[in-house]
């Protein structure tokens, strides 16, 4: 397993404690210097915040303990490709590298539908990397679904 899964394997986790809550299974966890620094997973329906997904959580708290709005030198690993809010919180926060498992065609804006993160008329640019345990992160979110249809 590379260090990328292993990482991805946390935010996974992140993923599950959403689905117990009955929120969209996404999780994400912040690395810096080989230290998960922060933890989160969607809380939109708990909090009745329709901004509380996992990224914009686990950014907040990765700001708080650096200390820092920027978030320079730290990677992202999200369950799910980020949407367009999350993927300009990512760039407004300078996040170095985004990871991600599963691609979102429809809401993707890290290069499936858009792409923000790697926009050059920016001041920032992620390096983005896709995929990364896509059918673990993908059946979480399938199976959150056919249960909420039933």
């Amino acid at each position: 397993m590379t260090q990328h899964e292993i990482y991805m394997n946390y935010a996974f986790k992140e993923a599950e404690k959403a689905f117990e809550k009955n929120e969209i299974p996404i999780g994400c966890i912040i690395v810096f210097q080989n230290t998960i620094i922060a933890k989160a997973h969607n809380l939109v329906e708990s909090l009745k915040d329709p901004t509380a997904h996992a990224e914009i959580l686990a950014i907040t708290s990765a700001a708080e303990y650096l200390q820092s709005k920027q978030l320079v030198g730290c990677s992202m690993y999200v369950t799910l490709e980020p949407c367009a809010m999350c993927a300009g919180a990512i760039v407004l926060s300078k996040t170095e590298n985004l990871y991600f498992g599963a691609y979102d065609v429809k809401s993707g804006a890290c290069g499936s539908n858009m792409n923000i993160t790697v926009n050059k008329s920016l001041n920032h640019n992620c390096k983005v990397y896709g995929g990364i345990l896509d059918d673990k992160c993908r059946e979480i979110l399938k199976s959150f679904f056919e249960v909420r249809r039933d």
